[in-house]
């Protein structure tokens, strides 16, 4: 894989001193706005990217044959849909798009040109979290699934002040729902697929959620979804059954270790120690996805993410939360 990135901010900052350790993973270029070119510039020099650039069509024409979009959130439909028309692969930052109407039409992008578009959502790769698919079945009958994220933002105090940045701007796709509580539907419908409805009981203010609890109604039980950016909170996972429980120590994005308690008195633990390299594991998928040609894993995948974005856009729609990009 000949790999371009597109964006300088801190997620791209995060996965740099990692791709490396991939095999299989050639970084050639990255791409910026003109504003942030000194960025791009400095990132290539550290990390001995060969080439940077804020023109698309450079970018475009660098020797890439995969990129990885990770600009703010209101931008990822955009620039996928551009590497894709240009028979590129793609990897786009969490969330996939605004809503499920431009998720659908990415989908229909790569099919047109048989290019593999993947969700760069951690949660799903990681072997902490395989490792509670397949402890699921020794709970019994679940009775009621957790995921907990909340972390006080630094830039909620901008916000407060009468700055919005584009964390907390309804214009740039932003709020708690698009950005913690992802990783929590992830983890939950990672392991039960899409729930039969769902009600988001969100806090807004300046027509944004800042935090929320998202209810998902499956047939034979519910499950919560808790985020914050406005204040701290608890971080982690509870699964509850009839013959168990399974707890995760930290945030759905990394997980972290893991608990098995039945009620005969069993307990097991498990931690395979990648959560503070959780980048590796994903990519490591999608470079062996594209270099074998698995389509059907990547299909298997992004219908994972569309359901998802149809349950974030219900969600977000039930509390009144309004993007452009849904007009």
């Amino acid at each position: 894989m000949k790999l371009g990135i597109i964006g300088t901010g801190m997620i791209v900052k995060n996965f740099l001193p990692f791709f490396k350790d991939m095999e299989g993973l050639e970084l050639t270029s990255i791409l910026s706005t003109p504003r942030s070119i000194d960025t791009a510039k400095e990132l290539a020099e550290t990390f001995g990217i060969a080439s940077y650039t804020s023109d698309y069509e450079t970018f475009c024409n660098s020797g890439i044959d995969t990129v990885y979009v990770a600009v703010p959130n209101h931008m990822h439909y955009e620039y996928c849909l551009k590497a894709l028309n240009s028979g590129l692969h793609v990897i786009v930052e969490k969330p996939m798009t605004s809503n499920d109407t431009e998720a659908k039409a990415l989908k229909q992008a790569a099919a047109e040109n048989n290019c593999f578009l993947f969700e760069a959502i951690t949660t799903l790769y990681l072997g902490n979290y395989k490792k509670i698919q397949e402890w699921l079945p020794r709970i019994g009958k679940v009775k009621i699934a957790q995921s907990f994220y909340s972390q006080y933002s630094s830039r909620y105090n901008a916000f407060r002040n009468g700055e919005v940045l584009p964390a907390f701007d309804p214009a740039k796709a932003g709020g708690a729902l698009m950005d913690l509580n992802l990783y929590n539907i992830h983890y939950i419908m990672g392991l039960f697929g899409k729930p039969e409805d769902v009600m988001y009981y969100a806090n807004v203010e300046r027509d944004i959620d800042t935090s929320g609890v998202l209810v998902m109604k499956y047939p034979e039980f519910t499950a919560l979804c808790v985020a914050a950016k406005d204040s701290k909170g608890l971080r982690g996972g509870i699964i509850q059954g009839t013959d168990g429980v399974i707890r995760s120590d930290i945030s759905a994005n990394l997980v972290g270790k893991i608990t098995l308690e039945l009620n005969d008195g069993t307990v097991e633990e498990y931690d395979d120690g990648m959560s503070q390299k959780r980048v590796i594991p994903e990519f490591q998928a999608f470079i062996r996805a594209i270099n074998e040609n698995d389509m059907d894993f990547c299909m298997e995948m992004l219908d994972k993410s569309i359901a998802v974005t149809e349950v974030q856009t219900q969600a977000r729609r039930s509390a009144g939360v309004v993007f452009p990009a849904d007009n």
